[in-house]
Formats: C-alpha cells, sequence, structure tokens
C-alpha cells in the first residue's frame, strides 16, 4: 500500500464538522467579537478574513464557455515553480490588502500582519479570522497590538470566506497562462489582485454570505 502512496489515517466524520461549522457560524465568531470589544473598549472592531493560496507555474485550467460537444483548447503549465498569496479581506466594505511572499512559515506571517496592521486607523481594532495552519498559532508568530486572531474549527475550508476569492481568481485571472519565471508569477499575482480590488463591489459579493451579515449585524 506504500508503494502505492497510500497511508493509514483516521477518517472524519462529515457531520461532527457540519456541527463545529455550524457552531462557529452562530456563536463562535460572535463570542470571539464581544471578547475583542470587551479587551479593546472605545476601539471600532473590523473583521477580516485571512488565508494564503500557492500560485505558479503548475497551472489552472478554467471552466469556458464553448460548443457542445466539443473541449476548449487551453494553456496548462507543468513545471513546479511558484510564489504565495497573502491576502485579508473585509466582507463589509469590500477592502482587502495582499502581499506576495515567497513560502507560507511564521517569518512570512509575522511581515504580512505588520504590514497590515500599519494599514489600520489609530481607533481600529480588526479581528482576524483565519485556519489553523501552522504558522498562524506558532508561539513566535508576532501579533501587533492591533489586531485579535480567531481560529476556525479544524477541517472548515467553507467559513473561510477568502477561500471564494481564491476560486475567483483561478478561474477568472490567473488560469490558461504558463510563466516563464517566477518573476512573471509575481507580476500575474499582483495584477490579478489589483484588478480584483479596482472591481468595485466584487469582494463583498464573494465574501459576505448571510451567515455572516446576521453576526455583523
Amino acid at each position: 500500500m506504500r508503494r502505492l502512496g497510500l497511508s493509514r489515517q483516521k477518517a472524519r466524520s462529515p457531520e461532527a464538522e457540519s456541527k463545529a461549522q455550524e457552531s462557529f457560524k452562530k456563536r463562535g465568531l460572535r463570542s470571539a467579537l464581544k471578547e475583542a470589544a470587551e479587551a479593546h473598549p472605545g476601539k471600532g472592531l473590523r473583521v477580516f478574513f485571512q488565508d494564503e493560496a500557492r500560485f505558479g507555474q503548475k497551472g489552472w485550467l478554467c471552466h469556458r464557455w464553448w460548443l457542445k460537444g466539443q473541449r476548449p483548447p487551453g494553456l496548462c503549465d507543468q513545471r513546479f515553480d511558484w510564489t504565495y498569496l497573502y491576502a485579508a479581506v473585509e466582507p463589509t466594505t469590500g477592502d482587502g490588502l495582499a502581499l506576495v511572499l515567497p513560502t507560507v512559515s511564521t517569518i512570512a506571517m509575522s511581515r504580512f500582519l505588520a504590514d497590515f496592521a500599519t494599514t489600520l486607523a489609530p481607533d481600529d481594532h480588526a479581528v482576524m479570522v483565519l485556519d489553523g495552519a501552522g504558522w498562524h498559532a506558532s508561539k513566535s508568530l508576532v501579533v501587533p497590538n492591533n489586531l485579535t486572531l480567531v481560529p476556525l474549527p479544524p477541517y472548515s475550508p467553507e467559513c473561510n470566506l477568502v477561500e471564494r476569492v481564491w476560486l475567483f481568481l483561478r478561474e477568472n485571472l490567473m488560469s490558461l497562462r504558463v510563466f516563464p519565471d517566477q518573476g512573471a508569477i509575481i507580476d500575474a499575482c499582483c495584477d490579478a489582485w489589483n484588478a480584483l480590488i479596482a472591481e468595485t463591489g466584487r469582494i463583498k459579493s464573494l465574501c459576505f454570505p448571510l451567515w455572516l451579515q446576521k453576526v455583523i449585524s
């Protein structure tokens, strides 16, 4: 079995995951916002969702409108150079910040948080929802004073609203591409993010579902 690339893994219950996600949507995030407000009186709370995505030469074939019964042509690189796009979005306003960084690590995450913190007004405090990646929870991670990190339940990508941004970028701006080198990948990531931000209302339409509207209202 190991020669086939298989390993013994513990199955997880979809029902248990669903319960954890529903609990976070109904009570977990609301409780975290209440605690942040109490810990930082007089500050205006802003809610962001954060994640990282890898983009690179191992390409993405998106869906295209095409003639029935035919397969549309599309370029797809098979090499393995890549970089990472770190992003945080605010669903209520459609604001967002992104950095292109060479790797996922505690050092890179600390750099992203430091740059993000400088974008907040003096009377703002950001509650940042993110998954349980090791570099998000490391003891050596440097978290600025105007940020509170709120971890998602395990195996809950549906609750991290930035996932919808990654899908949009891959389907619309980063697919059917061949990148000659990492410089071209970085330029493409920057161009794609700037195009996303420039499209008024796009982040809000992607990342502001009804359950979040109920929590924040």
